[in-house]
């Protein structure tokens, strides 16, 4: 007995759980219903209505309609929220439930069906609607006695879109400056719309006349500023390090930006009240121009100026204790400082270290940094050398001098020098002349017999040939000279013959960066060599070379159109990679070779 009833109870129980959960699924739910606007009974054609969707203990929401029949939609959002708490035998049980609206306008007459609508899994019921006739006082052309036009009581009501705008300001740390003084330049963006989802730049600033290095050093979050009585929120979207390569009036164009925001616009709905909705918009900004006065350095020039412009300093270290004849060693001269570090160059130590140690091409190893304000870092030139004698020799102190514009004087910062002891090696003949050695008869051995019966050198013609040969090379020194004074007395054919041989060798250079994937100097490179060249060759100062004055001075040369026009392209082209994401080598490679047939065309085109 006792068995069975545990078996009753047990299955009562099952029915229990079974009808709680059953209580629990269908206590999920969506209805739909439809309502007409504020004051109307029915819908009619022209009508705001509105239907309302009920979700109940589902956490999905439901989509917005694509179309409902008869209706336009305009616009779709959650409307209401609600909840209520029940206690059953202890049991407390929670249920919430979402409303959301969506507001049509009544387009077309006649009987209509929507329906249903799905929310995770769970459908709602289907609604029928009538849309009427347009009522009487809804035709635009009838007005109520205040003149106010009743077909529009019921239209969501245009507030604007509020004071909302967005622009960008280009600022330089300084207006004027010295030429290759490091200067700051920056883009901000000033907005006031809700979001911010994309800034694109779609052109590169032009700066003409300067060497660039971008920053990475932008903003990473907005803030917030008062500019002409109005805040806004701002953000750093661009900052260059640029370095005036001559003087005058130099220009600065930025460029142009791509803006994707959120704009609010508010309505008043006559059922709801104040809404807002929130719509893409897309900008095109550009910031204003700027002009840099760039000074000459002060003259004189010092002699042994390293073209460093900013604050640095040298050291050097030997890392070699013991010298030898004929061994390598090498020392290291370090730079360190701001400024344009970049262009830093030591003296030729060739010419101020001892004839008897031989000194090679450093190699050199950069750590540079574009900070925020500057171009900072330190540059290792590792340079060796090879004593040929053996002896005391003196590696004298190497001098870098710079200007510094804080103080608008040249200063000079100088290395240790050493004293170094050279050991014998593998000797040579001067070496073993200086040892002192004693002296050996078979090292000079005779093997011809010696006679009494001896011509004198001066009666020979070998003797007077060594008068001869300096006498016709001095004719021949002077002939040259005079035929190179004539030959250069043209300037104008000078500076051309001599845009070829210097753009060739800057091309070189730009050909060696392309092969060890330094992107940025082979750009630099390929900049300098067709700026260079187009001065040179038109005989253009550098304080005038623009896109403007090389047209117009290529056109008088009678250069075919395309070849003025690929000129100009290459140029913008070279000038936007360096500003756009890395470029591959074949990019890199199609520019190179661009290069070169663009100079090769200009070349026929001035020998026709």
């Amino acid at each position: 007995m006792g068995t069975k009833r545990e078996i009753k109870i047990s299955y009562i129980m099952a029915i229990v759980m079974m009808m709680i959960s059953f209580c629990d699924v269908y206590s999920q739910s969506v209805a739909l219903s439809v309502s007409p606007g504020r004051g109307k009974r029915e819908i009619s054609k022209g009508d705001l209505f509105y239907m309302t969707i009920q979700v109940k203990d589902l956490n999905g929401n439901p989509e917005k309609p694509s179309e409902v029949p008869g209706a336009k939609v305009i616009y779709f959002d959650r409307t209401g929220q609600s909840s209520s708490f029940s206690s059953v035998n202890g049991k407390v049980s929670q249920s919430v439930s979402y409303t959301w609206t969506i507001t049509l306008r009544a387009t077309d007459e006649g009987e209509f069906t929507f329906g249903p609508v799905s929310v995770e899994g769970v459908k709602s019921n289907s609604v029928k609607y009538a849309i009427g006739a347009p009522m009487p006082s809804q035709e635009p052309s009838q007005q109520n006695g205040n003149g106010n036009n009743p077909s529009n009581s019921d239209k969501p009501e245009y507030i604007g879109k509020g004071d909302g705008n967005l622009f960008m300001r280009a600022e330089v740390s300084q207006s004027s400056a010295y030429v290759n003084q490091a200067i700051l330049y920056t883009v901000k963006l000033y907005s006031t719309y809700d979001a911010i989802k994309f800034i694109g730049a779609t052109a590169s600033p032009k700066f003409d006349g300067f060497v660039v290095e971008e920053s990475k050093d932008i903003s990473t979050s907005l803030e917030y500023e008062t500019y002409n009585g109005k805040t806004y929120a701002t953000a750093i979207i661009a900052r260059y390090i640029i370095f005036p390569q001559h003087d005058g009036k130099l220009t600065v164009t930025g460029n142009t930006y791509t803006v994707s925001v959120d704009q609010r616009e508010y309505y008043r709905d006559p059922f709801y009240g104040h809404l807002s909705v929130s719509k893409p918009l897309q900008l095109n900004v550009t910031p204003n121009e700027l002009t840099v006065n760039v000074k000459s350095l002060p003259k004189p020039v010092p002699a042994d100026f390293s073209g460093g412009v900013g604050q640095f300093s040298i050291e050097s270290s030997l890392p070699a204790q013991k010298f030898v004849t004929n061994q390598v060693s090498s020392i290291v001269y370090t730079i360190k400082g701001s400024g344009n570090i970049k262009y830093v160059t030591l003296p030729d130590l060739q010419k101020i270290y001892p004839a008897e140690l031989e000194v090679y091409t450093p190699t050199t190893e950069s750590n540079v940094n574009v900070g925020r304000y500057d171009v900072t870092g330190s540059i290792k030139y590792d340079y060796s050398f090879m004593p040929l004698e053996w002896g005391t020799f003196r590696l004298p102190e190497v001098k870098l001098v710079y200007f510094n514009p804080a103080t608008e004087k040249y200063e000079t910062s100088v290395s240790q020098g050493y004293t170094i002891a050279v050991e014998r090696g593998t000797g040579s003949e001067k070496s073993m002349i200086k040892s002192g050695g004693s002296f050996d008869a078979r090292l000079m051995l005779v093997k011809t017999n010696l006679s009494f019966k001896h011509r004198p050198y001066v009666y020979g013609f070998l003797y007077w040939l060594f008068y001869i040969i300096p006498i016709g090379g001095i004719i021949v020194a002077y002939i040259s000279y005079k035929s190179y004074l004539a030959a250069n007395s043209d300037i104008i054919a000078v500076r051309s013959r001599k845009a070829n041989r210097m753009a060739r060798k800057r091309l070189k250079r730009a050909f060696a960066y392309m092969k060890s994937g330094d992107r940025g100097s082979f750009l630099d490179e390929i900049l300098i060599s067709i700026w260079g060249y187009l001065s040179d060759k038109l005989s253009i100062p550098t304080s005038e070379l623009s896109r403007d004055n090389i047209s117009g001075k290529l056109a008088v040369r009678d250069i075919p159109d395309e070849d003025i026009n690929e000129v100009i392209k290459l140029i913008d082209d070279v000038e936007f990679e360096k500003y756009a994401p890395s470029a591959s080598a074949s990019e890199m490679n199609d520019i190179y070779e661009r290069t070169i047939k663009m100079m090769n065309s200009l070349e026929d085109g001035f020998r026709s």
